[in-house]
């Protein structure tokens, strides 16, 4: 199972996680088995990419199902969120600090060249280069030295080109030895960040992210900007995933409700979301090749801290953004306009995720018109009595932030409207420069199965996914705290602490939480989504 492929931004919107952490299939099985073509190649929808497809600056779902076939991690998990190796022969700490990675003889990459130690270590000393200009690049804080190569500061520069950290010991094995103990870090390395890259990516990076070279079940073939990727089957694959078919292509699309009307007529093949129009009749519409099931991820909306609403005169209180909190009717929206496939979120960690707590943000996502307003005035107000909420329009959010803008004028008085924008890409570089208005979207899927990735992750002050600004001191100390708690389990109860904690600070509104609503065409079988929501692409079978 390829479970534990990236964690990232959610595009769709459609798509709310039960307690089970398995990797299951359709909601109703498979249509009748047919034939099996071992070469035939299917079709999936997506958007363009956000950026290049360089493993450590990809954090959005239309780039990572791409990298998911192109590269194949260190690790993996099972369906009950246990280790399983993939590259690696073994990954070892008797301490959690100093981590010992032995890699399985014989991988290559899709140029013929051999995947070994040096080619892990060199490929995260790039990616943690502040001169590389790599999102991702805070996945290797952890390791000791990270600082030289990617030190604090707008304009500082690296003051060396490698991590003290890593050391080769011999072509298969390599260490890590950590800043500080961390006792989940191995579970971190099924995190696409961590991807071997080959020597011919130095030549030439931005070439490489057109074409990428990777160590996974595909090969890359050719990139159509704004109209498909194609990505073909690599035999020489030494994993046990082997694909199962000839090759995937990426198909773009615009709107989810264009891709559906495709799927019923056989021009794509499998969908990973279906928009809201579609939703009540997509049953109906598909039968058994219609998907409802259960994935780690959470949508919120994110308080983007830097717009001067939230910090002129003086930075907002966190009890305007609880009330607002209390100001969404999650219930009635997710029974009628997500036609009940979510579920209201009572906290900021996914089900299915080690460290999952129900109703850890307590009272501050139950509906609660009154003491929304109280909460409000408490806090001093909403600057202006005026929020807009950012969405990007390809991915079926619409119909819900209408509806989550009218819960909250409703019951509290405050004014507020959508900000769309066309698509995932212009969502998020709207993100990353900073030009959120005031709030946005945003829905995030596991990295891997431990509660800290929805938690340090998203809200460390230096953290690649806190997008929004958020910044506190105190909750950094904790959460640094909760990572250097002596086992695993202390580390996930720490952060359980740090969750409930969060409703002190607010740094996002959790809404709800996800689910795979999606189908699949005749042309395919044995579809099944993984834990992060995606298809799991080297399993689908083209028939004959």
């Amino acid at each position: 199972m390829r479970g534990a492929k990236s964690a990232k931004w959610v595009v769709g919107a459609i798509v709310v996680a039960l307690a089970a952490t398995a990797c299951g299939g359709g909601a109703t099985g498979d249509t009748a088995k047919g034939e099996v073509d071992p070469n035939g190649i299917f079709s999936i929808e997506v958007g363009e990419p956000e950026k290049l497809l360089h493993p450590a600056d990809t954090m959005e779902s239309n780039g990572s199902i791409v990298m998911s076939g192109l590269f194949s991690q260190l690790v993996d998990y099972d369906a009950d969120g246990k280790l399983t190796m993939v590259n690696a022969e073994s990954v070892e700490s008797k301490d959690s600090k100093l981590w010992t990675v032995k890699l399985k003889p014989g991988w290559t990459f899709h140029d013929g060249t051999k995947v070994t130690a040096e080619s892990y270590v060199k490929a995260w000393n790039w990616a943690a280069n502040t001169n590389n200009k790599q999102g991702n690049a805070s996945w290797f804080a952890d390791v000791k030295g990270f600082e030289v190569v990617h030190p604090e500061g707008k304009d500082a520069k690296p003051t060396g080109e490698t991590m003290e950290g890593l050391k080769v010991v011999d072509e298969n094995t390599f260490t890590i030895e950590l800043a500080t103990a961390i006792p989940y870090f191995a579970h971190k390395l099924g995190y696409e960040v961590f991807s071997p890259l080959p020597e011919a990516f130095y030549k030439d990076p931005k070439a490489a992210g057109e074409k990428p070279v990777g160590n996974g079940p595909y090969k890359f073939d050719s990139w159509e900007h704004k109209k498909q990727i194609k990505i073909l089957r690599f035999d020489d694959y030494k994993g046990a995933d082997k694909a199962k078919n000839g090759g995937v292509i990426f198909k773009n699309y615009t709107t989810v409700e264009t891709a559906y009307e495709d799927l019923k007529s056989g021009n794509v093949d499998v969908l990973r979301t279906i928009g809201p129009k579609d939703l009540p009749v997509y049953r109906a519409d598909l039968g058994d090749r219609a998907v409802d099931q259960a994935y780690s991820a959470v949508q919120t909306l994110a308080i983007a801290f830097y717009a001067d609403q939230w910090k002129t005169p003086k930075p907002v209180d966190p009890r305007v953004i609880q009330g607002l909190s209390m100001g969404i009717d999650r219930d009635t929206i997710t029974k009628t306009v997500l036609q009940g496939t979510r579920e209201p979120a009572t906290g900021w960690v996914a089900k299915g995720v080690l460290g999952y707590t129900p109703d850890a943000a307590g009272e501050v996502t139950k509906f609660d018109p009154a003491k929304a307003k109280q909460r409000i005035e408490e806090g001093g107000g909403v600057p202006n009595n005026e929020i807009t909420i950012q969405f990007n329009s390809d991915g079926g959010h619409k119909e819900w932030v209408e509806a989550v803008c009218n819960s909250i004028t409703t019951s509290t008085g405050v004014k507020c409207t959508g900000d769309a924008k066309p698509d995932f890409q212009a969502d998020l570089q709207a993100r990353k420069a900073k030009q959120v208005k005031s709030i946005y979207r945003s829905g995030w899927v596991l990295d891997y199965p431990v509660n800290s990735n929805f938690v340090r992750d998203l809200f460390g002050t230096t953290s690649s996914g806190n997008q929004g600004g958020f910044s506190n001191a105190d909750l950094d100390a904790k959460i640094a705290a909760a990572d250097a708690a002596p086992t695993l389990d202390e580390s996930v109860k720490a952060y359980q602490a740090v969750e409930k904690d969060l409703v002190n600070y607010m740094p996002s509104i959790p809404l709800w939480y996800y689910k795979v609503n999606a189908g699949y065409s005749e042309k395919v079988q044995n579809v099944k989504y993984a834990q992060d929501g995606d298809p799991i692409i080297e399993g689908v079978e083209v028939k004959k």
